[in-house]
């Protein structure tokens, strides 16, 4: 079987150390990990990457500029392997000794996560997120992003931005470069987004996987 983690990445041998970063991060607890994923799996991944119209929703207001999948239709593959194994056990693990929130709870029916895509002109103004499930009502507790953009160039304006707990300053911005995932805690003040309209060229797209975890 393909191997889906590089387990030589630091974050991944090292958790206890990366549990102590995590918690003190600012602005809010997260950490930024590279190469975590097998890359042959991930390119195939992004080579299937597809966003269906009837099994989607397209986000158009002063908000967000947007296409997200709905459930699981839009995936080929090695995209479910990939996000099965994120859903599983073994990720879950992993994920609660390195935030330190225990009883994670995956959710199958990917309510407002999979596949995202981001056009020129796209953005997402900061915010927090949602942080009840809405038919479990379970808590959401911790977003994982997996950025798949094979091409990226910091000109494009399409960084990943961490606010201040009162939502006026930028404190943090990532590159959504290939292969990067970004973990961090849900909370009432943990603000992000990418406010600045996305100036790629017209056919370049800012993709990403996003997952959310829950407690009871």
């Amino acid at each position: 079987m393909e191997k889906i983690i590089n387990k030589e990445v630091k974050f991944y041998q090292q958790v206890k150390q990366s549990h102590s970063e995590y918690k003190k991060a600012e602005p809010f607890p997260h950490c930024v990990i590279d190469n975590l994923i097998n890359e042959k799996l991930l390119k195939q991944v992004s080579s299937e990457f597809k966003i269906n119209k009837s099994d989607s929703i397209n986000f158009d207001n002063p908000n967000e500029k947007k296409i997200a999948s709905i459930g699981w239709e839009n995936f080929g593959y090695q995209s479910k392997k990939l996000i099965k194994y994120l859903n599983s056990k073994h990720f879950v693990d992993f994920l609660e000794k390195l935030t330190g929130i225990n009883g994670l709870i995956p959710d199958e029916t990917l309510e407002g996560g999979g596949f995202h895509e981001i056009e020129r002109g796209g953005f997402l103004k900061i915010h927090a997120d949602f942080n009840k499930h809405s038919v479990s009502n379970f808590d959401r507790r911790l977003n994982v992003l997996l950025f798949i953009n094979e091409e990226w160039s910091q000109e494009w304006r399409g960084d990943f931005e961490m606010w201040s707990r009162d939502a006026k300053t930028c404190v943090k911005k990532i590159s959504p470069i290939f292969n990067r995932m970004v973990i961090f805690s849900t909370t009432d003040y943990s603000f992000h987004g990418h406010p600045d309209p996305l100036d790629c060229p017209e056919g370049i797209f800012r993709r990403s996987i996003a997952l959310y975890y829950y407690t009871v």
